[in-house]
């Protein structure tokens, strides 16, 4: 449309004698399909940059901006060019470029080579690093991030991503080696995504209440992970969250992992168990997920009980896999075959991006929440699992 139109006044321009340029500058100015059509093509950074130039274009990025309701991330792995974990300059080169304004964000980074909660890299050789303040590392996760995006860092023994591009790329395992990525989540019409955390001294009827944990007929989704859960009393106080989320008619998945945080962390005393996560809700949500248990130790097998999630015919547009996985499995499980599990989701939804990570522990159970109906029933106990994979589907509408 825009090469049109300026061919067009070019024509124009040389039939009457009047400049392009005036004509160009006049139809930049005052014609607002025009400039929309534009602004359509330009990163998310740079528009809000543009939107200061006039009424008319900053009124032409909101309009474009309100279009944006696909969520994107932003994947790494191998050695780190920088002085820090690899994943955190590559957010900084690809927010440059990727077309949504994020309001939630959920990272995960593999501990091995997160040294220190602000990111700082280091090579094995100098492990011995000090630990640092988690402020530090959201610090530079803030100044990445527009001020009022809602940020949840994930720190796990292993992780599970897509490469950044296109959904049809093949997801990876990543047991050892440095490796993360970042889902952006924008503003979704119908979708409502909030971040919770809970530790032992904020958990209690009310917090749930104010979270949409309880009490919210339109949750739908929630997606948490336990830190610190080998600590005394952990037990007890997660089984008081999975409780009421149990006979709900939810989809719950996630898993226990080595360290989490978000922006705000006052509640919790140095070294605490805690839980966090993203409780989405709305009606155009829908979820599926399958529990791969101990006795799925073959290609053959895992491919048998991930196809019960095609079964439930989740929208696979808009759609994100999640794989929470024991830190046992991957290889070492399947006869040191590599890539077994995300290899097989990959073959059955080729067009869905696939996350996650390897952990200590696993939470999820076989379940369909869609439209009006929730398929399976089971309490906290069956809930939690170990030596499993839970591989979820999650569709934003």
């Amino acid at each position: 449309l825009t090469a049109v139109v300026l061919l067009k006044m070019e024509e124009d321009s040389a039939s009457s004698g009047v400049p392009a340029e005036s004509k160009a500058g006049y139809v930049l100015s005052n014609v607002a399909e025009v400039v929309e059509r534009i602004l359509t093509f330009v990163p998310t950074k740079a528009l809000l940059r543009i939107a200061r130039v006039s009424r008319l274009w900053r009124n032409c990025a909101r309009r474009v901006l309100k279009t944006q309701q696909k969520m994107s991330w932003l994947s790494a792995f191998g050695m780190s060019r920088y002085e820090e974990h690899i994943l955190l300059g590559i957010m900084e080169e690809g927010l440059e470029d990727i077309y949504l304004l994020p309001q939630t964000v959920l990272l995960m980074v593999d501990s091995e080579n997160f040294c220190g909660q602000n990111g700082s890299y280091r090579h094995k050789k100098a492990r011995k690093c000090q630990q640092e303040d988690e402020s530090d590392a959201m610090d530079r996760l803030r100044h990445l991030l527009p001020n009022s995006c809602d940020i949840l860092c994930i720190v796990t023994p292993g992780i599970v991503l897509t490469p950044t591009g296109l959904p049809c790329t093949s997801p990876q395992e990543f047991m050892e080696g440095e490796a993360g990525f970042g889902l952006l989540f924008p503003a979704i019409e119908g979708v409502h995504i909030r971040p919770f955390h809970f530790c032992k001294n904020s958990l209690n009827q009310n917090s749930l209440e104010e979270a949409g944990l309880v009490g919210n007929p339109d949750l739908k989704v929630v997606l948490l992970f336990g830190y610190h859960a080998y600590k005394s009393g952990a037990a007890v106080f997660l089984n008081k969250l999975l409780e009421p989320l149990a006979c709900s008619n939810v989809l719950i998945a996630g898993g226990h992992v080595e360290k989490a945080f978000t922006q705000q962390r006052d509640c919790c005393s140095p070294g605490s168990f805690g839980v966090m996560g993203l409780a989405l809700s709305g009606p155009r949500i829908q979820g599926a997920s399958v529990l791969l248990d101990q006795d799925v130790s073959s290609p053959k097998a895992a491919e048998v009980t991930i196809h019960r999630l095609k079964a439930a015919s989740i929208p696979e547009r808009n759609t994100i896999g999640f794989m929470f996985a024991c830190v046992a499995r991957g290889h070492n499980h399947y006869n040191n075959e590599h890539n077994v599990e995300a290899d097989t989701f990959h073959k059955i939804f080729p067009s869905i991006p696939l996350f996650g990570f390897f952990g200590n522990g696993e939470i999820g159970c076989d379940r369909i929440v869609k439209e009006n109906y929730t398929l399976s029933e089971t309490d906290a106990n069956g809930l939690q699992h170990g030596y499993t994979t839970v591989m979820s589907l999650v569709h934003l509408g």
